[in-house]
């Protein structure tokens, strides 16, 4: 019977999302400045380059953007880039920050000429906050109101040209009239193992450590397509290595460290293997409805569905019908069990 072990609940060094405040700080220092530092994302690249470039000759502001895409892929990278392109101020905000249609009239009176504002998360603002984003983004003006009651009054405020670059990871809970308004519209792609290897690379040599090739290629064949989670493994076994007196991080040294952390060869943690252990040992491979794996996991049915399920579900480990889910054929032979036989009929 598989067992939750307690650093389950620890710090998942898979976990696409920016944890730490320390570790934001580390990222911040391998964030290429430019689009031609930028590895991956060939066709966001090409579109940016040349919507950059025209602005420019026209001396006009660029055209809002709306970034979406899972976490950990670049999104906030882009848009520090997209300001440096532009010679730019760049200032930022989340859409939970931005409660009131005072907080965010209060960010857009204070931008300069030609300043990008960057709102990460931006399906979670409230419908409220959202309105003053309409006129400010076709008319750049906002509307507010002075006084109360029948002595109150609308005011007009005219604001700079600015470019809006809005982020989210949940394109369809936005709504109809924000995402209308967006005149560029880029999609993220997970990053392929290649393009992950060539960052892990880069990240070294800019923290002054060397890795041999063989352990960078193994060490993007762990990474989940992810930049992020790529630059977060390479600091763990970083450390790894240092501590073991190692001047430079070879294979065995990147295969030691991913095993001490839980991470096999596809990326999947202690937990991802539970989930599918469990789907295994406790229901059979399923089908399985979601309260009911949640329940014998002791987690939020929207942290599996949200967190965990989606890099399964891409790797073909997981399968979600209309009955719920499935463990995948390919499930079985990565945790090597054994397909049960009146299992077989139904996964070939």
């Amino acid at each position: 019977m598989i067992q939750r072990e307690e650093n389950v609940k620890k710090e998942r060094v898979v976990a696409p999302a920016s944890d730490t405040a320390e570790f934001s700080q580390f990222e911040q220092t391998l964030r290429p400045k430019t689009l031609t530092e930028y590895i991956g994302q060939k066709e966001i690249k090409r579109n940016l380059t040349i919507s950059v470039q025209a602005a420019k000759k026209r001396k006009e502001t660029l055209e809002h953007i709306l970034l979406h895409g899972p976490a950990g892929l670049g999104k906030t990278t882009l848009a520090y880039i997209i300001g440096n392109e532009m010679a730019a101020s760049v200032k930022i905000s989340s859409g939970p920050a931005l409660e009131r249609q005072g907080d965010l009239a209060s960010i857009l009176t204070n931008l300069s000429e030609n300043d990008v504002l960057f709102i990460d998360e931006i399906h979670r603002l409230r419908p409220i906050v959202e309105e003053v984003l309409y006129s400010a983004m076709e008319d750049f003006a906002i509307d507010i109101m002075l006084g109360k009651g029948p002595s109150a009054r609308a005011v007009r405020l005219n604001l700079p040209r600015f470019t809006l670059i809005g982020a989210t990871t949940k394109m369809s809970l936005l709504s109809s009239p924000l995402r209308d308004r967006f005149g560029n519209v880029f999609k993220f792609q997970f990053y392929d193992i290649d393009d992950i290897r060539k960052i892990i690379l880069r990240s070294a040599k800019i923290l002054e450590c060397k890795i041999e090739d063989a352990a960078a290629q193994r060490l993007a064949e762990s990474s989940r397509q992810t930049p992020r989670i790529a630059n977060r493994l390479l600091r763990r076994v970083r450390d790894f290595a240092e501590y073991h007196g190692a001047n430079s991080i070879a294979e065995k040294t990147v295969e030691e460290a991913l095993h001490s952390l839980g991470v096999d060869s596809l990326g999947l943690d202690e937990m991802d293997r539970m989930i599918l252990g469990t789907m295994i040992e406790k229901f059979k491979g399923g089908p399985v409805g979601l309260n009911t794996i949640s329940s014998a996991l002791s987690e939020e049915e929207a942290t599996l569905e949200d967190i965990y399920e989606p890099y399964l579900i891409q790797l073909g480990f997981l399968e979600r019908t209309p009955r719920g889910r499935l463990v995948t054929e390919r499930g079985y032979h990565h945790l090597g069990m054994e397909i049960p036989r009146h299992r077989q009929t139904q996964l070939i």
